[in-house]
């Protein structure tokens, strides 16, 4: 069975539906699956016009463009209606925007969490799946804490389906996804056509992990066919060099140093020690289990059943900087000239 067979027949809705991930994975639905509708739920009535005369596929008559913020349960109730698979994109992101709007950060990233969990129980959704971030593990910056917030309020969510045992809810965490809205090679190229006479960089010892929004549709995909509830999967991706994407972008432009921004780390994490106690690596992601349940014999055996994964070694960290996985300047090379 493929990963898009657990789609066929399906009424899927996607909040953020207009954005970079979005329009991969609704791409993916229409020409990969037989799903039987697909909502776009979003606030901005342009972009999804936008979105609608971008690409033919995009006007597939299963689709329909949804108005509404994740601020408004009521809309979400709406929305949600007779709806079995939701992935939750909608996020405010951009972390010195959130350093200095933090109330309108909270009340997108937390309290509209909140707002998909309650109408997604009350409307019987059968299963969510909501994106994550590398910037969720030990955050910094408030952007991080908000994520690391939703993470925990999507998880707890299991609890509270009753006996009937759905919505199932799950989260897929990730990190840099390449030349996604408001990320570093589309400031560069920016910069660059404008007459830049030399490349900014943070610092030259900085690593990300990176994935495609391709990669990352996938594995979302990927994701709801393993997903019991409770999971926060991870995706084995590799790792960068800011200075070797430099070096990618511009061979021949000579590099400054600008030093970390506000709320930047200089290493990402997306599996903590302390997670990586409860934590199953399989071949191509990891799975962190909800730590609920690593004291509750019962749940935690119909959790693991069927799953071959094992225990990551004693003081494992999943960090940018010990990545096994690297991509060198060639193959970010390669990896940007296709886009």
């Amino acid at each position: 069975m493929t990963t898009m067979a657990i789609f066929k027949d399906k009424k899927i809705l996607i909040t953020g539906g207009t954005g970079s991930f979005g329009r991969t994975f609704a791409k993916k639905l229409l020409t990969e699956s037989e799903c039987h509708k697909l909502i776009i739920f979003s606030r901005d009535e342009w972009k999804q016009w936008e979105m609608q005369n971008s690409d033919p596929v995009f006007s597939d008559p299963r689709v329909r463009y949804f108005l509404g913020d994740v601020r408004d349960e009521s809309r979400l109730m709406r929305a949600f209606h007779e709806i079995d698979i939701i992935v939750h994109a909608a996020a405010l992101k951009q972390v010195p925007a959130a350093e200095y709007n933090p109330s309108e950060f909270i009340n997108t990233n937390v309290l509209g969490a909140m707002n998909i969990i309650n109408a997604a129980i009350n409307c019987g959704v059968k299963k969510v799946i909501a994106l994550s971030t590398d910037k969720a593990v030990n955050p910094i910056n408030l952007y991080g804490a908000t994520k690391l917030c939703s993470d925990k309020l999507f998880i707890a969510g299991n609890a509270y389906v009753g006996a009937r045992g759905y919505p199932i809810f799950s989260v897929v965490r990730y990190g840099n996804v390449l030349a996604s809205r408001g990320s570093i090679i589309p400031l560069w190229r920016k910069q660059i056509a404008e007459g830049a006479k030399e490349v900014p960089v943070t610092d030259v010892r900085m690593t990300r992990f990176w994935i495609t929004v391709d990669q990352a549709a996938e594995f979302v995909a990927k994701a709801f066919s393993l997903a019991r509830g409770g999971e926060i999967f991870v995706p084995k991706i590799p790792s960068m060099k800011i200075i070797d994407l430099a070096k990618a972008i511009a061979p021949d432009m000579p590099i400054t140093t600008v030093g970390i921004r506000a709320g930047e780390k200089l290493h990402e994490l997306m599996i903590g020690e302390e997670d990586a106690r409860h934590t199953l690596e399989f071949d191509d992601h990891y799975i962190i289990v909800p730590e609920i349940f690593m004291n509750r014999p019962p749940l935690l055996e119909k959790f693991l059943a069927g799953r071959e994964g094992k225990a990551p070694p004693e003081g494992f960290a999943y960090t940018s900087d010990t990545n096994e996985q690297w991509l060198s300047v060639e193959e970010l090379q390669q990896l940007v000239g296709s886009i």
